[in-house]
């Protein structure tokens, strides 16, 4: 096998220390020889092994770590350096023989011979607006677990408030729940501070509040209160950041939220994690196997074993999900039409992955090209498969028992 780098290094990183690979040529012709040295993971270290590489005029250097572990490392040496950081699965070692010495040895033979293919790092800008909108998804997620705290504690005083309300969020349950907590008991006159939308419900909350609420669940309701107030401030002051980090890329933002499905926050989501700059990704497609929206590769002997998606991005999947779900209520857009003609033949959940992946290819073009959505219409398959459509109404009128005859219109009538 052809060597594309003479000179490569091979780097396994944890929490404390790295293992570090360099192969160069060794002293006769056609040899090379390895060296494992071990760096730990502090800055002066890894500025000691930056400049060792340089003097071994190492030409690529490929790393793989757990979790984070690998950005200290990669932000300084590819200040100076040809890095590449790889996926493990992508790296694997040889079965039973798994040591970090063995993996950055590996790691070295594989980028000498260019057997690897490089992660995406998106640029400094595109890192920082994706922590903050990585954070805002997880205090999203923090705040829903609160509420979930809160419905366990009045479940245990036996009050049934989310059995007749939406949800704890709402402005009607806010209302009772400090009502409850400022030591209101009376079940009609907690009934009564809900929204006036909810007259019809009266009776049902009546009979929901009635309960045995304690000066103790009072404290605990209180607790998970203040707990969702404090989240909502956090939230309101990252967003407002997330404006100001998103400004330079507020022309792609505006672009995508004319996508069908597409919010502001869907759309901030999408730019944080694959970046406004689709020249990262070759095609479309690439960009839809990088997220993990589009069937698997599992085949052999001619037998696919599995088409699963791959995990891909959990964060861009997330926001991708709610546009498709929201997609799938609407009925106004060629993008409903088609989850619907996809869910009647594969399901709701095959349905929502392919207008995720749908979404993923507009997104590309549109950002490649420099231009706005283009509605098709909720007519664009009959338009281009005029016969398919007539055979779909024909074969509905015979199952409703009728016998249609069609007689065609005169030309330019319609």
């Amino acid at each position: 096998m052809d060597i594309v780098h003479d000179r490569a290094a091979g780097i396994d990183i944890s929490k404390r220390d790295a293992k570090v690979c360099v192969r160069i040529p060794g002293a006769r012709a056609g040899t090379f020889s390895k060296t494992v040295t071990t760096y730990g993971a502090t800055t002066n270290e890894i500025l000691r092994l930056r400049h060792n590489l340089e003097e071994a005029a190492v030409t690529v250097v490929a790393m793989e770590a757990t979790g984070d572990y690998w950005k200290p490392f990669f932000f300084l040496l590819d200040e100076t350096l040809n890095v590449e950081l790889v996926n493990a699965k992508q790296a694997k070692n040889i079965p039973g023989r798994k040591t970090d010495v063995s993996d950055a040895t590996w790691l070295a033979e594989l980028a000498a011979h260019n057997l690897l293919r490089a992660s995406f790092i998106p640029p400094e800008e595109i890192r920082q607006l994706r922590d903050l909108t990585r954070l805002r998804a997880n205090l999203i997620h923090e705040r829903t677990r609160e509420y979930a705290r809160m419905e366990k504690t009045l479940e245990g005083s036996n009050i049934k408030l989310s059995s007749v309300t939406s949800t704890l969020s709402t402005v009607s349950a806010r209302r009772i729940l400090d009502a409850l907590v400022s030591g209101e008991r009376d079940p009609q006159i907690l009934a009564s501070l809900a929204h006036t939308s909810m007259i019809k419900k009266s009776a049902a909350l009546t009979e929901a509040l009635t309960g045995r609420f304690t000066d103790h669940h009072a404290f605990m309701v209180k607790m998970h209160l203040d707990r969702v107030d404090q989240i909502d401030q956090a939230m309101t002051v990252l967003e407002t950041r997330i404006d100001e980090v998103m400004e330079p890329f507020s022309l792609a933002r505006e672009l995508l939220m004319t996508i069908p499905g597409i919010s502001k926050n869907v759309a901030n989501t999408l730019i944080a994690e694959a970046g406004a700059d689709m020249t990262a990704f070759p095609t479309a497609g690439h960009l839809a196997s990088w997220a993990g929206v589009c069937p698997g590769q599992n085949e052999s002997a001619g037998r696919v074993s599995s088409a699963h998606t791959r995990p891909g991005n959990h964060y861009l999947k997330a926001a991708l999900g709610i546009a498709a779900m929201s997609i799938s209520r609407s009925k106004t857009t060629y993008l409903a039409v088609k989850y619907r003609r996809i869910q009647s033949h594969a399901g709701a959940m095959r349905a929502v992955v392919a207008i995720e992946n749908s979404l993923l290819v507009i997104a590309w073009n549109m950002l490649t090209k420099g231009v706005a959505y283009e509605e098709l219409g909720v007519d664009h398959y009959d338009r281009t498969n005029p016969e398919r459509a007539r055979r779909r109404l024909l074969h509905r009128m015979e199952s409703l028992g009728y016998q249609p005859i069609l007689t065609p219109l005169p030309t330019g009538t319609t």
